[in-house]
């Protein structure tokens, strides 16, 4: 059996690792494939906790190993998912989470910040000269759980990527919602230079806010594929042959008269597909090789991995995480928002007086 340090070092290769790829992993000096490295763990995972007996006495050496492994995984999925515009630290408990703010950006004394609690307040302020040249991003609990019992894991019927997987992508689709959402509190906050909203996509617009975003870096356009779609040059003799497929392949482009178009992946709040977490309406136009990026992450304190016995008696992993959100934006991003798609955040037709959303053909059926 190995020890804590070596099952441990396990866990985090089988949490990082890809079921679908066929590309082997290394562990311990040798080259595994996923279904090798998911049954050596699972083999150690029962010598732990293959009887309810062995489960009751190393339970807490378990949960200590999950949370160690989240510890490291989280912030760094967090961290590639966006690298491109965010800045994501971790903090130690009790310790605030300071950012601070670029002393040499050409935007500096028109900077302001959104703090975001993750109930959904937003506190927006301006910061001054050189007297605040930092600010805290406060941070809340979230939590994830995986409603699968332990014992489905030793019988081979669920693995433990699969577990880590559901909890870091639940806790991973708020922490981007709850970006969208502080992106989406400071539009009021820019230039009226820098912000348009339009019903439609106006082609003139972005390229004045493209125009404004390059005076401060390489700009790159974020949004939605929903969005995206509708971002169509309307002189159709620049089409080239090359463009018109990639529209037939992709329904998009993925660059915009030169510019980057990066797509923000769009996600569902529940099984039903029928609620959208981000709002496709909003596109931010960011320059990159500006110093600082616009978003800040903070993780603090270490993860709380717990147990939860239901009714039936199976178990339910729950996972706690304290995590803050705050956006850092100067007079160098710009934002368009389409308000034709502003607010569409249902795949059908919702009402929201009665509750019910409507069929393609329009009448009303179930209650959401």
């Amino acid at each position: 059996m190995l020890d804590r340090n070596n099952l441990v070092a396990l866990m985090k290769t089988v949490a990082k690792a890809d079921p679908s790829s066929p590309v082997a992993y290394s562990y311990n000096g040798k080259n595994l494939s996923y279904e090798a490295l998911n049954d050596t763990l699972r083999n150690e995972m029962n010598e732990l906790a293959g009887t309810n007996a062995l489960y009751r006495e190393n339970k807490n050496l378990i949960f200590s190993m999950i949370e160690e492994t989240l510890d490291e995984v989280l912030p760094k999925k967090v961290s590639q998912s966006y690298e491109q515009f965010a800045e994501v630290k971790q903090f130690a408990q009790g310790d605030k989470p300071i950012f601070r703010r670029p002393l040499n950006t050409r935007a500096r004394a028109k900077q302001f910040v959104t703090r975001v609690g993750l109930a959904g307040i937003y506190e927006v302020f301006k910061l001054g000269p050189a007297e605040n040249e930092s600010f805290e991003v406060r941070t809340s609990a979230i939590g994830g759980a995986a409603q699968i019992g332990f014992e489905e894991f030793l019988d081979g019927r669920v693995d433990f990527a699969e577990v880590t997987k559901i909890i870091m992508d639940g806790m991973d689709e708020l922490i981007y919602k709850e970006v969208a959402l502080a992106l989406k509190s400071s539009i009021n906050q820019l230039p009226p230079a820098n912000r348009v909203a339009a019903a439609g996509f106006d082609e003139g617009a972005m390229d004045r806010l493209i125009t404004i975003a390059s005076a401060y870096g390489t700009p790159t356009i974020y949004c939605t594929y929903e969005f995206a779609v509708r971002m169509i040059p309307n002189e159709a003799w620049r089409y080239t042959e090359a463009m018109k497929t990639e529209l037939w392949n992709t329904g998009r482009l993925a660059n915009y008269k030169g510019t980057k178009v990066v797509i923000l992946e769009q996600g569902f709040e529940d099984e039903s597909n029928t609620r959208k977490v981000i709002d496709p309406g909003y596109a931010w136009i960011i320059p990159t090789g500006v110093d600082g990026k616009p978003v800040k992450i903070a993780f603090e304190g270490g993860t709380i991995v717990d147990e939860f016995n239901n009714y039936d008696r199976s178990r339910e992993i729950q996972v706690y995480k304290k995590v803050g959100v705050g956006c850092m934006l100067a007079n160098n991003i710009c934002s368009y928002v389409d308000t034709s798609l502003m607010g569409q955040m249902y795949t059908w037709n919702y009402d929201g007086v009665t509750g019910k959303v409507a069929t393609y053909d329009g009448r009303l059926s179930g209650q959401i």
